[in-house]
């Protein structure tokens, strides 16, 4: 048996060659793979082709479980050296995968190619008596937005276990976002666990603090009702706000409660935005981006209604019910925070918007390419501009589990002083 390391996998070269001159009938690689949408076919490919060029079978242990940003998914599997693939272990989940080998016993005196001798060990000079192999285990895989959804439930709990937190605590507005950081922290850490926090203004629309009741009492969380309205008039008292500066006040009393409650009951405080708002800085600071952690601040708008739908698409397979409430998901988002707002006063739609973020941060497109691609030059321009305004925004937030191949705070950072701006060059 050979060992290899991780990235050694990623390059033809030393492990793979002197596995090949070795004789070894199993090479081993023992990885920290994280995990990224789409990997599951780049990972199969690449160990595949090692097995060949080694010759052998070859194992790829991967670890499970979150650490910061990255989330690590499992998905060990074991592949002869025709790429065949002999056994699977499943995603996310921790397992003991056993596998029967049949391999044809090594006719090389085995030699690093330094002189240095390779170690032998001999178990018995007797052949091992006839048994019935283990059957190969094949563990299902997910589906790709299956896949997203226990990505970040998986990060979120090791995150908050791992630096000795036992509950955490969000703000519920009865909106697409909350609702699924909300129902992504109940199957991460039971619902008994999750503090959900509803500040009502005077504003908030009596249907979505029906919905944000309704999603408590499917999920069991601790749900407590603090209206704000005393507390923004209060301040308004003193303090003569108005516009958005009034706006963006009501959030941050919001984000007082919230810190309040955490710094006296040791609740880790979650932040509900979204890629889509981080990316364009649709937040605001101080306010609705307060946290310590973000679980779907990798997840664009447009992902987070999927992950909503099979969510409750897996209830319904598992015989439950549905947790999250349907106007959730079929309501215009809206922060409500003046009469009749909706998130498209401010921004292109989230199909849309969405469609451009994902070529200009991820694909890292310039405008003229954009444009090329068949996207409205003013809409480019737009998203552009609120991107790359809003890198101050994103180095204070919160961080979260990675999904893309592209994370903000991880992958993505640029100068937040610049005066150069890609421009319109007929403006």
């Amino acid at each position: 048996m050979a060992i290899a390391t991780c990235e050694d996998l990623c390059q033809y070269g030393a492990p793979v060659a002197q596995t090949r001159q070795s004789g070894a009938e199993l090479l081993l690689v023992i990885n920290g793979s994280p995990y990224e949408q789409d990997k599951v076919d780049v990972r199969y490919e690449l160990v595949a082709r090692r097995a060949a060029e080694a010759g052998c079978t070859l194992a790829y242990l991967n670890m499970v479980g979150g650490q910061d940003e990255l989330v690590f998914d499992g998905d060990s599997l074991v592949v002869n050296a025709a790429g065949k693939i002999l056994a699977r272990g499943p995603q996310f989940d921790e397992d003991l995968l056993i596998v029967d080998l049949d391999l044809e016993p090594s006719t090389v005196n085995a030699t690093h190619p330094s002189g240095h001798g390779v170690l032998h060990v001999t178990i018995s000079d007797s052949p091992i008596p006839p048994y019935a192999a283990a059957p190969a285990v094949l563990a299902a895989r997910l589906d790709p937005v299956g896949e997203v959804y226990r990505a970040v439930q998986l990060g979120l709990r090791d995150y908050v276990r791992k630096n000795g937190f036992h509950s955490v605590l969000l703000g519920v507005s009865g909106g697409i976002d909350s609702t699924l950081v909300a129902t992504i922290a109940a199957d991460a850490l039971g619902g008994e666990n999750v503090v959900a926090i509803s500040n009502p203004s005077k504003y908030s629309s009596q249907g979505s603090k029906d919905d944000a009741a309704e999603l408590a009492r499917n999920l069991g969380l601790d749900y407590r009702v603090i209206p704000i309205e005393p507390m923004v008039s209060a301040f308004l008292d003193n303090v003569k706000l108005t516009g958005v500066a009034e706006e963006n006040l009501q959030a941050r009393v919001r984000a007082l409660v919230w810190m309040g409650l955490s710094n006296q009951e040791g609740h880790l405080v979650l932040v509900n935005s979204n890629k889509s708002e981080v990316s364009v800085g649709y937040s605001t600071i101080y306010g609705d981006s307060v946290g310590g952690y973000a679980p779907i601040k990798d997840v664009h708008k447009t992902l987070v209604w999927e992950l909503a739908r099979w969510r409750n698409a897996e209830a319904g397979h598992r015989g439950e019910k549905p947790p999250i409430p349907l106007a959730s998901i079929t309501k215009a988002p809206s922060a409500e925070l003046h009469p009749g707002q909706v998130d498209q006063d401010s921004l292109p739609p989230y199909d849309l918007l969405d469609a451009i973020l994902d070529r200009y941060v991820e694909g890292a497109l310039g405008r003229a390419e954009l444009i090329d691609a068949g996207f409205d030059p003013a809409a480019v321009d737009k998203v552009i501009g609120l991107v790359d305004r809003a890198e101050w925004k994103r180095r204070q937030f919160a961080p979260g589990p990675k999904i893309s191949s592209l994370a903000f705070g991880r992958d993505r950072r640029l100068p937040i002083t610049s005066r150069w701006r890609e421009q319109n060059p007929q403006s």
